[in-house]
């Protein structure tokens, strides 16, 4: 006994095309084996029957051939009602007798595609399911991802679903990265920072134009080197592509006095050998203009480092917070010395 096409999709003899089209798109979204990835053999069965179902039953030329000689007799050698038909059919000759009628059929995935107006490959997949009676599931075109519930909820079981359906998956433009130079000032304090770019919008039939817009960076105290601040969506506009999204990175630009190591500052004092021996006060200027005053009274060698507690930056998670001041010492020795001079740091040192 053939398959029931009508009952396949819950029709009756008198349905319309209109009648065809709910019991499919109702149908073919819930049987959809992306749908279905917990029991997708079984979807997969389903859903090439639903297509088969209706790929005859809308086709007035292959719903006539299968009420009057049923499945058996729309895939074998029968006279067709009519001459001529549409893809999908093969018309041929016997010899001497009539024209026969055979149905072949289609793709699952094609017919699915063609009645929600996508093009034959929508998602770039590489095949789908097989076609005839022996073809069996060769790879979804459509990803998880894009097929989805957002793809279901308005196309799902119980949905009307009107109009033409979301046809591809808009790909995302890569992001556009800039350096976007800062001063150590700028890192210290915190600051804002406006930048104007130029871009291509798009109207709403597609046509681009030129626009230029303003944005504002808040720099925030103790942000590092590598900071990315990002505004989404803030490249060209063009069909079919999310736009990229516009990366400002964050560059430290080298300073006279300070240099950085993650939240400390580093400064070198160049100093003579009689300053390392005896002492001496260093003064700076912070990077937010106060005035430091630093006697030191120990004796600095090579690797001596002086370190002020929470004058460095500022940590990122908690400005109020800061690294250290390490101060650091290049000692100038002297070219040359003197007899008397050798002498006399000789009874210094030695006494």
């Amino acid at each position: 006994m053939g398959l029931d096409y009508y009952k396949m999709l819950g029709v009756d003899r008198s349905s319309t095309d209109d009648d065809l089209k709910k019991a499919y798109r109702k149908l073919a979204m819930k049987w959809h084996p992306d749908k279905n990835p917990s029991n997708k053999k079984e979807a997969e069965a389903k859903f090439k029957q639903i297509s088969e179902a209706y790929e005859v039953l809308s086709d007035p030329q292959k719903r006539a051939v299968y009420d009057q000689y049923g499945e058996e007799g729309l895939k074998g050698q029968v006279p067709p009602p009519d001459a001529g038909g549409p893809g999908g059919a093969t018309y041929f000759s016997t010899g001497d007798g009539p024209t026969a009628f055979r149905f072949n059929p289609r793709n699952a995935d094609d017919i699915f595609a063609e009645f929600f107006g996508f093009s034959s490959t929508p998602y770039g997949g590489t095949g789908g399911m097989g076609g005839g009676s022996g073809g069996g599931m060769r790879g979804s075109r459509f990803s998880s991802s894009i097929f989805g519930d957002d793809f279901f909820g308005s196309y799902g079981e119980g949905g009307g679903g009107g109009g033409s359906m979301y046809q591809a998956a808009p790909r995302k433009a890569p992001p556009i990265e800039n350096r976007l130079p800062c001063s150590l000032e700028d890192l210290y304090k915190g600051t804002t920072k406006k930048m104007k770019i130029s871009r291509e919008i798009a109207d709403m039939s597609g046509r681009t134009m030129p626009v230029e817009e303003i944005l504002t960076i808040d720099i925030k105290p103790g942000w590092k080197k590598g900071t990315k601040i990002t505004f989404p969506e803030k490249g060209n506009e063009q069909p079919n592509v999310i736009p990229a999204d516009l990366v400002f990175i964050i560059d430290e630009k080298p300073h006279s006095v300070f240099t950085r190591d993650g939240n400390d500052l580093i400064v070198t004092k160049t100093i003579s050998l009689a300053e390392a021996l005896t002492g001496l006060t260093v003064h700076l200027t912070t990077l937010d203009g106060r005035s430091l005053t630093i006697p030191i009274s120990n004796v600095i060698h090579p690797n001596y480092e002086e370190v002020v507690p929470r004058e460095g930056m500022p940590l990122q998670k908690d400005p109020i917070k800061k690294g250290n001041l390490r101060i650091k010492f290049n000692i100038k020795f002297p070219t040359r010395l003197t007899s008397e001079q050798k002498a006399g740091i000789k009874k210094l040192l030695v006494a």
